[in-house]
C-alpha cells in the first residue's frame, strides 16, 4: 500500500496514520467533493476464518452489512462514515477525518490525568455507548486508541461494529497468531469466547478509567493469555491506594465496572452517567478552559475553540426539508418494490416501505389474514437483516403467539419465531432471557431436526454455551460446549470444520483458565 493510491476510484491515499495485522489507517482525499478523510484499509485474508475465497466473500457481506447499520447511528460522540464497500482485495471504511490526540497520546502528554478529566471523558463516552447500545451494537474494542480528543474537548469514538466484522468468536486467533481484540481491554466473558453484550463494553470503559486515573490497565502480562487469566481471576486495585484524591465514589464506580460477573456490572450506560453526573465541573465555575480540555464541553457547552473565537461562527444550515411522501401504494404493489429494494441491498428502504403498508394491509384484509401474516413475516425479517432488532422482536413474538395459538407450540413455524425472537434478545444485551428461550425451544428443534438437519439444535446449543459463559457461569458453559463436541464428533467426524471450531474454543477457554 502506497501514498497516491485511489481506492474505490475516489479516495486517494495521503499519509499513513497507522497500521496492525488485518490492515491500515490513512489519510486521504476525496476527489470528488475535495475534502480530508479517514479511510481504514482492512485485509479479509488476514482475519480468522477467512481461509477459502467464500469464507472472504461472507466477510466483505458482513462488513458491508456492519458499515450499513452503524451508520444509522446519529450521535456527535461517533465518527461519521461516509462510504464503504471492497477494492481489489481489501475492504475500505471511509470516515469523517477528526483533529485532535486519540486518548493514549493524549494520557501520555498529560501525567498523572486530572481525575475531573476522567470524568468528563467518561460521561461522554456514556452518552455514545448508551445510544450505540439502544440500536443496538455493541463496541466490542473499547480503549484509547479508538477514542479520540477533539480541540473544544469533545470526544469522539473510532472502529464501531468493525470489531465484530473480523471475527464474533474472540477465541479465534489471526492467521499471525495474535487473539481478536486488545486482550488488556477484554471483558471476562469476551476473552472465554462467550457471547457480548453492553456489559463488555461497561467493562472495557471501567479499564479505560482505571488506566487514565493510574497511568496503566490494571491487567498487565507478558503474554495475552496471561492477560486474560488475570482478567478472569486476579481483583483489580482499588484506585485510591494508588491516587488518594481520586473521590471514592469514582473508585466504586470503575470496581463495579471491573466487577467479573456482567451481571453485577452497572445495569447501562445511562446508570453509570447518572452516577458521574455528580462529579461533572460545573457550567461556567471554573473559567475559561483550554483546547484539547475533555471538561470543557461541560464548562462552555458549544462556546468557540479558543483559537477560533475571533472567526464567526458560520451561518447555521436550515435543516433538510424532507420530500413530500408519495400516494400510498396499493399492498401488493408496495410488497412488489420491497422485494426489488431487497434485491439492490436497500434494505433500510424496504423496511420502511413494509413498515408503512402494514396497518393498510391489515384494515384492507385482516389481522388473520394469510396476507397480512406473510407481509408480518417479511417485516420481521427485514428489520432483522438490518439489524434493528428492537423493532423486530415484538414482530416476532407476535407472530410466534398467533402460530402457536393456531397450530399449537410444537409448531415448526412457531418454534421458528421463537428462535428468532431469542436472536433479538441476545442481540440487545437482553443475555439472561435470551438464554431462557433458547432453552425454552431446544426441545423442539431436537424433535423436529435431530434426524434430519442436526445443524439447527446443534446451533442452539452453541449458543446457549456462549450465553452461559457471558452471564459468568463457565463451569455449565464448559460443560455444554464439550458434551456439543462429543456430539457433534459423532454426527459429523472429527475432521468437519464445526467440531473443529468447538475443539479450538475449548482448547482456549483451558489456557485462558491455567495460563
Amino acid at each position: 500500500m502506497t501514498a497516491g493510491r485511489v481506492v474505490a476510484g475516489r479516495y486517494e491515499l495521503a499519509t499513513l496514520l497507522g497500521q496492525g495485522g488485518m490492515g491500515q489507517v490513512w489519510t486521504a482525499y476525496d476527489q470528488r467533493l475535495d475534502r480530508r478523510v479517514a479511510v481504514k484499509l482492512l485485509r479479509p485474508d488476514r482475519m480468522a476464518g477467512a481461509g477459502a475465497a467464500g469464507d472472504a466473500d461472507e466477510l466483505r457481506r458482513r462488513f458491508v452489512r456492519e458499515c450499513r447499520v452503524t451508520a444509522q447511528v446519529d450521535h456527535p460522540g461517533l465518527v461519521t462514515v461516509y462510504d464503504a464497500g471492497g477494492d481489489g482485495d481489501d475492504l475500505y471504511l471511509v470516515m469523517q477525518y477528526v483533529e485532535g490526540a486519540d486518548l493514549a497520546d493524549h494520557l501520555a502528554e498529560h501525567d498523572p490525568y486530572p481525575w475531573p478529566w476522567t470524568v468528563a471523558v467518561a460521561a461522554q463516552l456514556c452518552a455514545v455507548l448508551s445510544a450505540v447500545h439502544a440500536v443496538p451494537i455493541v463496541h466490542r474494542d473499547l480503549k484509547p486508541r479508538n477514542v479520540m480528543v477533539r480541540p473544544d474537548g469533545t470526544v469522539t469514538v473510532l472502529d464501531l461494529g468493525v470489531a465484530s466484522v473480523v471475527d464474533s468468536d474472540t477465541t479465534r486467533l489471526t492467521h499471525t497468531g495474535s487473539p481478536i481484540g486488545s486482550p488488556a481491554y477484554m471483558a471476562p466473558e469476551q476473552a472465554m469466547g462467550g457471547a457480548v453484550g453492553p456489559a463488555t463494553d461497561l467493562y472495557a470503559l471501567g479499564v479505560l478509567l482505571h488506566e487514565l486515573l493510574s497511568g496503566d490497565v490494571p491487567f498487565a502480562g507478558s503474554t495475552a493469555l496471561g492477560v486474560l487469566h488475570r482478567h478472569l481471576y486476579e481483583p483489580p486495585l482499588p484506585l485510591r491506594r494508588l491516587r488518594p484524591e481520586v473521590p471514592a465514589a469514582l473508585e466504586a464506580l470503575v470496581l463495579r465496572l471491573l466487577a467479573k460477573d456482567p451481571q453485577a456490572r452497572p445495569g447501562s450506560a445511562q446508570e453509570v452517567y447518572e452516577t458521574l453526573a455528580p462529579l461533572l465541573p460545573v457550567r461556567g465555575g471554573a473559567g475559561p478552559s483550554g483546547p484539547l480540555d475533555p471538561t470543557r464541553p461541560f464548562l462552555r457547552p458549544h462556546a468557540p475553540w479558543p483559537d477560533r473565537a475571533a472567526t464567526p461562527a458560520p451561518a447555521a444550515v436550515p435543516p433538510p426539508v424532507a420530500p413530500p411522501l408519495p400516494p400510498r401504494p396499493d399492498v401488493a404493489g408496495a410488497v412488489d418494490e420491497a422485494k426489488r429494494l431487497l434485491g439492490e441491498g436497500r434494505i433500510t428502504q424496504a423496511v420502511d416501505i413494509l413498515g408503512s403498508i402494514l396497518p393498510a394491509a391489515a384494515a384492507e384484509h385482516g389481522e388473520a389474514s394469510p396476507v397480512v401474516r406473510i407481509l408480518r413475516k417479511q417485516y420481521a425479517a427485514t428489520l432483522m437483516d438490518d439489524g434493528q432488532y428492537r423493532r423486530a422482536l415484538p414482530e416476532l413474538r407476535r407472530l410466534a403467539d398467533d402460530r402457536a395459538a393456531q397450530a399449537g407450540p410444537a409448531d415448526p413455524q412457531a418454534l421458528e419465531f421463537r428462535h428468532d425472537a431469542a436472536q433479538c434478545l441476545e442481540q440487545l444485551g437482553e443475555t439472561a432471557a435470551a438464554l431462557a428461550e433458547y432453552r425454552a425451544v431446544l426441545p423442539g428443534f431436537e424433535a423436529q431436526y435431530a434426524a434430519t438437519d442436526p445443524s439447527r439444535p446443534f446451533g442452539i446449543r452453541h449458543r446457549i454455551g456462549h450465553l452461559l459463559l457471558a452471564v459468568g457461569d463457565h463451569a455449565a458453559g464448559h460443560q455444554q460446549l464439550q458434551t456439543l463436541l462429543w456430539d457433534a464428533e459423532r454426527v459429523y467426524g472429527v475432521q468437519h470444520p464445526f467440531p473443529t471450531e468447538l475443539r479450538r474454543g475449548l482448547a482456549r477457554q483451558r489456557e485462558v483458565r491455567g495460563a
